[in-house]
C-alpha cells in the first residue's frame, strides 16, 4: 500500500458499492423517465395531427393572407366578419400573419439568414383569445373546426391562457376538447395560470377536464400550476373537485412545495399564504421533501415568506432537517436576506429561532453581518441568541460603509460590545431560553407577564443591542 493511500474497511467498501449501485439506478431512471416523456410528446403531437387530418380530410384548411380578413378578426368588427363570412362561406382556415420577430432561419448548405417569425393561427384563436364573443359565436355558427391547431395548441388553451371565461365558454359548448394537449404537453387547465382565469377553470372542469391531468414536460397537475402561480380561489376549486393534494411532479414536488418554491413578489406573499393555509387545511404534508431533500420549510425560508413560515411550524415543521447540500432553513433564510429587506426577513429568523433552529457558528457572524447589512433587524434577532459575543475588528470591517451610516446607531450599540458584557437582562433571556429548550413559541405566550417582556423573551427587536 503507498504512503498516501487510505485503507478502506470491507464495511466502507461495502457502503461505497451500494452507493455506486444506487447512483447507477437513479441515473438510468432518469433516462427512462426523459425517453417516456419524449415518447408521450410525441404521441400528442400525432394525435393532434390525427385529429386535424381526420376532421378536415374532405375539405383541408387553406391558408389566408388576405389583410381584409386579418383586420377584421384582430379588430373583433363584427358588421365586416359577417360580411366576409356570410351563411355558408367557408371558415376552415389558417391565418398566416405578416411581420413578427425576426429570427435566424437556415436555409440550407450551412447559409442562415433572418427571417419573420411566424406562428400559423386561425379565425377562433384570434377571437377567442382576444375576448371577441360575438365574433367567436359567429364563426362557430359558420362550421369553424375547434380542434384545429396550427401553431401547436388549440383555440381553447389560448382562451384559457387568455382568461376569457366566455369564449372558453362557447368553445366547449360547440365541442372543443377540454383534455385536449398542446404540443408543449399541456391541457387547457394547466393554461389557467392568472387569478382571471378561474372562471375557465370552472367551465373546463363542468365539461369534463381532467382534475389530475399531468403535463407531458414536468408531470404537473393543474393544482401544481395553480399553487405555483398563487391562485388561492384555483386551489380551492380543484379541491374540491378531487386534486389530489400531495402527489408529486418528476421532482418530487407536491403542490405545497411547489407554492413555497416559487419566487414572490412583496405584494404576492399573503396570496401564496392562502394557497399553503387552504393546502394545508386539505391534509398536505409539511415533511415531503424534493429530489434535493428540501422541506417546503427550506423553499420558504428560501422566498422568505414570513407568514408561510410561521404557519408551516405552527403545523409541525420541523425547523432543523438538513437538505442534500446540509443546509438547515435558517441558511436558507440567511443567505436571502440582502435581495429580500421588503420581505421582513427578521420575523422568519425569529420564528426559526424560537422554535429550537440551531445557530450560527460564532466565528462566521462577521459573514452574516455582512451579507446582511442592510437588514439590522435580523442581525439584532440573531445577536440575541447568544449570551456572549466576541466582537471585534472583523465586526467593523465587515459591515459596508453606506449601510453603517444608514444604520449608524445599530451598529454601534453592536461594535460597543467589544469592551462591555452583555446586559443583566439579556443574560437572564438567554437562560430562560436554554431552560425551555425549543418550547419558548409554546410557554412564553401562556406566562403571566407583560406584554413587553413576553416580546423581549420572544427575541422582539429594538433597533440596537445592549
Amino acid at each position: 500500500m503507498s504512503r498516501g493511500s487510505f485503507a478502506f474497511s470491507p464495511t466502507a467498501l461495502r457502503s461505497l458499492a451500494e452507493d455506486e449501485e444506487k447512483l447507477e439506478t437513479q441515473r438510468r431512471s432518469r433516462q427512462t423517465e426523459s425517453y417516456r416523456r419524449y415518447v408521450l410528446k410525441k404521441e400528442a403531437r400525432e394525435r393532434a395531427a390525427l385529429r386535424t387530418r381526420t376532421s378536415s380530410a374532405a375539405v383541408p384548411p387553406s391558408v389566408c393572407q388576405d389583410a381584409v380578413v386579418i383586420h377584421a378578426l384582430y379588430t373583433g368588427d363584427l358588421e365586416a366578419l359577417q360580411r366576409l363570412f356570410p351563411k355558408g362561406a367557408r371558415v376552415h382556415m389558417v391565418i398566416e400573419p405578416q411581420g413578427g420577430d425576426m429570427r435566424w432561419v437556415q436555409e440550407g448548405d450551412g447559409l442562415w439568414s433572418l427571417a419573420y417569425e411566424q406562428e400559423l393561427t386561425t379565425p377562433l384563436h384570434i377571437t377567442a383569445s382576444r375576448g371577441f364573443s360575438e365574433c367567436l359565436r359567429l364563426l362557430l355558427q359558420r362550421g369553424a373546426e375547434v380542434e384545429l391547431a396550427p401553431g401547436g395548441s388549440t383555440a381553447l388553451h389560448e382562451a384559457c391562457e387568455e382568461c376569457q371565461p366566455e369564449s372558453t365558454r362557447l368553445l366547449l359548448l360547440h365541442g372543443a376538447n377540454a383534455n385536449a394537449v398542446s404540443e408543449e404537453g399541456l391541457m387547457p387547465l394547466h393554461c389557467c395560470t392568472q387569478p382571471e382565469s378561474l372562471g375557465c377553470a370552472k367551465y373546463l372542469l363542468q365539461y369534463g377536464a381532467a382534475i389530475n391531468g399531468r403535463a407531458l414536460d414536468e408531470d404537473c397537475t393543474p393544482l401544481h400550476t395553480a399553487a405555483r402561480n398563487g391562485l388561492p380561489e384555483h386551489v380551492d376549486l380543484y379541491l374540491r373537485y378531487g386534486a389530489q393534494v400531495d402527489r408529486p411532479n418528476d421532482e418530487g414536488l407536491t403542490a405545497l412545495n411547489a407554492a413555497c418554491a416559487q419566487p414572490q413578489e412583496p405584494s404576492n406573499l399573503h396570496r401564496y399564504f392562502r394557497v399553503c393555509q387552504t393546502l394545508l387545511a386539505a391534509g398536505a404534508s409539511v415533511h415531503t421533501m424534493d429530489q434535493d431533500k428540501r422541506t417546503p420549510l427550506h423553499l420558504a425560508c428560501k422566498n422568505a415568506n414570513p407568514d408561510v413560515v410561521e404557519l408551516l411550524l405552527a403545523k409541525g415543521a420541523c425547523v432543523n432537517d438538513m437538505d442534500y447540500g446540509g443546509e438547515a432553513p435558517l441558511h436558507n433564510i440567511l443567505k436571502a436576506v440582502c435581495y429580500k429587506t421588503s420581505h421582513e426577513p427578521e420575523r422568519v429568523v425569529r420564528a426559526l429561532l424560537n422554535h429550537g433552529s440551531i445557530r450560527v457558528w460564532p466565528g462566521a457572524l462577521p459573514i452574516v453581518m455582512k451579507h446582511c447589512s442592510e437588514s439590522p433587524h435580523t442581525i439584532e434577532v440573531l445577536l440575541n441568541a447568544y449570551s456572549r459575543l466576541k466582537v471585534n475588528d472583523k465586526w467593523v470591517e465587515a459591515v459596508p460603509p453606506d449601510s453603517y451610516q444608514t444604520h449608524k446607531h445599530f451598529y454601534d450599540s453592536v461594535f460597543a460590545l467589544e469592551h462591555t458584557p452583555r446586559a443583566l437582562q439579556h443574560l437572564c433571556r438567554c437562560k430562560i431560553r436554554i431552560f425551555l429548550d425549543g418550547r419558548v413559541h409554546k410557554v412564553v405566550p401562556n406566562l403571566t407577564l407583560p406584554t413587553v417582556l413576553k416580546n423581549y423573551l420572544l427575541l422582539d427587536y429594538r433597533g440596537y443591542v445592549h
